[in-house]
């Protein structure tokens, strides 16, 4: 009885190794060192290794750490460097508008002295008609001239009056012009010559027979301005109204 219901010997090994034998998804030589498993859990130890060591590092204070320093450093170089830039473009800007509002000043005194021109014209044409010069209209009268012309020169009006000098097309612009043979009367007396009632009326005198001169004696050949008949003005150096004459030569 006993021997029957004992089980065979070897069953169980049997069993264990039919199973494993029939296990297709069974994974040879698990566990054995050397086999594909083994490799991935060397990797495995090796990250953690990498792992534990750079926590102690980090927990030790050895990891390297970036200097504050520096960081406050480089910050510091780019902040001055847009200082600097930004600075740069004000100064720019302030030198563009100074350089404008300049040009527009400028501007406006010319075209307000422009503006005058025929009241110094009519002041001129006043003082040459007055019947008595000791009366007291007549010193009233002269009295404002000179002192707006001395206002007028200490901004930088400038009179043109070029009797006797030689024809400048630049500043002046000739209306007329006497005979040649005319030429031996005084300069001094040109003045108060009356407008002769022989000479032509010339047209454009910037010809290339009259070159631009600054005054003296006249050359042979040369034009000569022998009579004003409206004086012209500078302004700070420039030609603001040329003055009519008339030449001879």
């Amino acid at each position: 009885m006993s021997s029957g219901n004992q089980p065979p010997a070897g069953g169980v090994e049997s069993g264990s190794e039919a199973g494993a034998a029939s296990d297709p998804w069974a994974a040879p030589g698990r566990g054995e060192a050397g086999g594909a498993d083994g490799l991935v859990d060397e990797d495995e130890v090796a990250e953690g290794e990498l792992v534990d060591h750079v926590t102690t590092e980090i927990i030790d204070g050895t990891a390297p750490e970036v200097d504050p320093v520096a960081i406050a450093l480089s910050e510091r170089d780019e902040y001055l460097d847009a200082l600097r830039r930004l600075q740069a473009d004000f100064e720019n800007y302030k030198k563009r508008v100074a350089n404008q509002q300049a040009d527009q000043a400028a501007r406006a005194a010319r075209s307000l002295v422009e503006s005058l021109l025929p009241v110094l014209d009519t002041l001129d044409l006043a003082a040459d008609h007055l019947g008595d010069a000791e009366s007291p209209d007549a010193k009233a009268l002269v009295a404002a001239s000179g002192l707006l012309r001395g206002v007028l020169a200490k901004e930088g009006l400038e009179r043109i009056e070029p009797t006797g000098e030689v024809f400048d097309p630049n500043t002046h612009e000739a209306v007329g012009h006497l005979p040649a043979e005319e030429a031996a009367t005084p300069a001094g007396a040109s003045e108060d010559m009356a407008a002769p009632t022989t000479g032509a009326e010339g047209g454009d005198l910037s010809s290339p027979g009259a070159e631009p001169a600054t005054g003296g004696t006249a050359a042979a050949g040369e034009l000569v301005v022998a009579q004003v008949m409206r004086p012209g003005y500078r302004w700070r150096g420039s030609v603001l109204r040329p003055a009519m004459v008339m030449v001879r030569g």
